[in-house]
């Protein structure tokens, strides 16, 4: 047989080969797959957010997994037939496709996994699987559409003919399996039945100050304008069922945010405003305490419960937070939120595990919009704090005018913490009352945009916004309530280390005190005792809150040497009320007509009569004077009760010893006992913050007298 002979005979067997290969069904199935997983891939990094992109997510990924086994039986089959033939630019582009083809199953396997098994998807493998998506595009097109091409060109010839029949029935088989793809896709969002929110004020729904201003008078308000269904917001407990959010749910579990409206002392509070001023006057303080049940129009005038099931056990909830668009430094929780799109299957846990495992694989496999949605940069800032934690009262509440209250926010821009410009400098609300917790499985771990941390630190911010209630996390029986509170005891004694910040203030409490104490004592003389009490750490005024209810004050005892007291002052009795005349940091105000505003009822309040608390930075002394005793023990005893504060002790002892308590409690017990009724026994926790001791050596027994003042923590 000659050479052309030989080589016409060879190239039959090529194009036979050829043929036989077009009509492979393996190929078909295999070309098929590629082409839905392309096509939906694109549809899923291109297109918005929506439930067919969603489905297309899980068919995506079912198809994905059906086209591995195949594409390597296909190309161990394709690569035996054609590996000895010339390298041309159509084996090229083969060889293109292969590695391509071989690194996106590979980043798509490794995705599915960590979609399944893991908290989150690797952004670096997710950005191999893009990539290599482009690359295979790239390489596949020009490889398939150059045989055909060639094809095409030589159709004149009767032995291409076969081939150009393969190349057609390949071409529809491949776009039937495609859309085979497809038609799942529609299918699945056909049958699919998601929750149907109502967004709508009830029917009986009050607009007392206008159309335009329907939760007034509070500031808050949603994007559209309207109403929103209170399971949209709500629902907090499935960040962290899904495995993702564990340690953050936890967290916030006990935190104030949660109980914003569950707390005892709001909601009796909240009852008297209702009975006093009318429901519709309760939105006031709905959008910081209880902004689910005001969205959804729970706190309507012709409402039995003011606050819905959902908001008073969730308060403020992940989604309220993380779905604040804007806010504004004006405060009253003016800020604007947005109802965020939910995936399919997120609020379906009644419907079994599948949906749960459903709605967990596609927020971790497709985390676009759960990221953009929940996650933006005005959550860093002072000023989205700002919105809740800066309040006022204006004509619409006393029917007076303008009252500031409580102003976390600017007593913080105004004090040394406050650097603009300079974060190494600031600090800011979330570096104290979020403080980064380390060694953390958090898929939010990690941040590139604080100046002193990296995408891979490893640590979350913390989500109990630590500050100092001490009383209701316990009162409510709330999951984790002792662990919370005693952690609450410690940020306040400065027991809690930050080290993120750790160079920008002192060791020790955030308001430490100090004893000023005389060299000396004279028997029979005035001794002065100075307390010096300076709020070294908190970045805004202390005690800061509500003013009327809270209650930090100076508890000093003076004793001898055989421990008999001599004076004191800051005593709590048996009714556990503070000891009149006390060293006290709180503020009295009042209504138009002077009358004292003792029962929070702070929409009747036009100014205040007295009111001490420290700026940051600043320090504020208690003084005290006493007589230096010199009778004998028996002799004190006979002393009428009334000048019990002076007990003298003999003349024998050597000094006097004092001790200073920085005391701290949430609620007074009037309050309390207005709220809870007296029978109830409820009194709040009192915290020592900080203490201070020394002795003051008394001049008959001591040659050489000095003051021993010792700062305690």
């Amino acid at each position: 047989m000659s050479e052309a002979e030989i080589s016409i005979k060879k190239e039959n067997e090529s194009r036979r080969d050829q043929a036989i290969e077009w009509h492979s069904r393996l190929a078909i199935l295999v070309s098929g797959l590629l082409l839905f997983e392309t096509l939906s891939g694109l549809a899923i990094y291109l297109l918005p957010f929506s439930l067919p992109v969603q489905f297309t997510v899980f068919i995506h990924t079912a198809a994905g997994l059906l086209f591995v086994l195949p594409y390597i039986w296909y190309q161990l089959r394709h690569w035996h037939i054609y590996r000895q033939t010339p390298l041309t630019h159509v084996k090229l582009t083969g060889y293109l496709a292969l590695v391509s083809a071989v690194a996106c199953s590979l980043s798509g396997l490794v995705l599915t996994y960590q979609a399944i098994f893991s908290t989150r998807i690797s952004y670096a493998w997710d950005l191999v699987h893009i990539l290599t998506t482009f690359t295979l595009i790239g390489s596949t097109l020009p490889h398939i559409i150059a045989l055909i091409l060639r094809d095409l060109k030589a159709r004149q010839n009767e032995a291409v003919i076969p081939i150009l029949a393969a190349e057609r029935r390949y071409s529809w088989g491949t776009v039937a399996v495609a859309l085979i793809g497809g038609v799942a896709v529609a299918a699945w969002t056909y049958l699919y039945q998601p929750p149907i929110f109502t967004n709508a004020f009830p029917d009986d729904y009050e607009l007392q100050y206008g159309e335009d201003r329907p939760f007034a008078p509070s500031l808050a308000n949603t994007a559209s304008g309207g109403a929103y269904d209170p399971r949209s917001l709500g629902g907090s407990q499935s960040c962290g069922s899904s495995g993702c959010h564990e340690e953050i749910v936890r967290e916030w579990e006990v935190s104030a945010h949660r109980y914003a409206s569950m707390d005892a002392a709001f909601q009796a509070v909240q009852n008297v405003m209702a009975e006093q001023n009318g429901p519709v006057s309760t939105r006031y303080c709905g959008g910081c305490h209880d902004p689910i049940s005001l969205f959804s129009g729970t706190k309507n005038i012709f409402a039995e419960n003011l606050t819905g099931l959902i908001g008073y056990q969730e308060g403020i909830s992940c989604i309220v937070c993380h779905a604040i668009q804007e806010t504004d430094v004006k405060g009253n929780a003016n800020y604007t939120l947005v109802q965020p799109q939910r995936y399919a299957y997120e609020m379906q846990e009644s419907d079994g595990p599948t949906a749960l495992f459903l709605r967990d694989f596609l927020i971790r496999a497709y985390p676009k919009q759960h990221v953009e949605s929940l996650s933006h940069r005005l959550f860093k800032s002072p000023e989205f704090c700002a919105a809740c934690h800066k309040q006022f009262i204006d004509a619409e509440i006393n029917s007076v005018g303008w009252v500031q209250l409580q102003n976390q926010y600017d007593n913080w821009r105004k004090s040394r913490w406050n650097h603009p410009g300079d974060p190494t400098r600031t600090v800011e609300c979330r570096e104290c009352h979020m403080p980064l917790m380390a060694d953390s499985r958090e898929p939010g771990s990690g941040d590139p945009l604080d100046y002193n941390r990296t995408p891979e630190d490893g640590s979350h911010r913390s989500h109990r916004f630590l500050g100092a209630n001490q009383l209701i996390p316990v009162l409510q029986d709330l999951p984790g309530a002792a662990e919370h509170v005693a952690l609450t005891e410690q940020w306040l004694r400065g027991e809690i280390d930050i080290p993120e910040i750790a160079d920008k203030w002192t060791m020790g409490p955030a308001v430490p005190i100090e004893l000023v104490l005389p060299t000396q004592a004279e028997p029979g003389e005035n001794v002065d005792i100075r307390v010096v009490i300076t709020n070294n750490k908190a970045g805004h005024d202390f005690p800061t809150g509500p003013l009327d209810i809270i209650q930090a004050w100076v508890d000093i005892q003076v004793r001898d040497d055989q421990g008999n007291l001599v004076f004191q002052s800051g005593t709590v009795d048996e009714r556990n009320f503070i000891e009149p005349g006390s060293f006290i940091f709180k503020a009295e105000p009042v209504d138009q007509y002077g009358n004292l505003i003792d029962r929070h009822n702070l929409w009747e309040m036009v100014g205040v009569r007295f009111k001490r608390s420290l700026f940051p930075g600043f320090a504020d002394a208690a003084e005290y004077s006493m007589l230096c005793p010199t009778t004998t023990l028996s002799e004190r005893q006979q002393l009428p009760p009334e000048e019990s504060f002076a007990v003298e002790v003999p003349q024998q002892t050597g000094a006097l010893h004092v001790e200073a308590k920085l005391q701290y409690r949430k609620i007074d017990q009037f309050l309390l006992n207005f709220l809870m009724g007296e029978d109830s026994g409820l009194t709040a926790p009192i915290t020592t913050i900080s203490e201070a001791r020394g002795t003051i050596p008394i001049a008959s027994t001591a040659a050489h007298p000095s003051p021993t003042p010792e700062i305690g923590g």
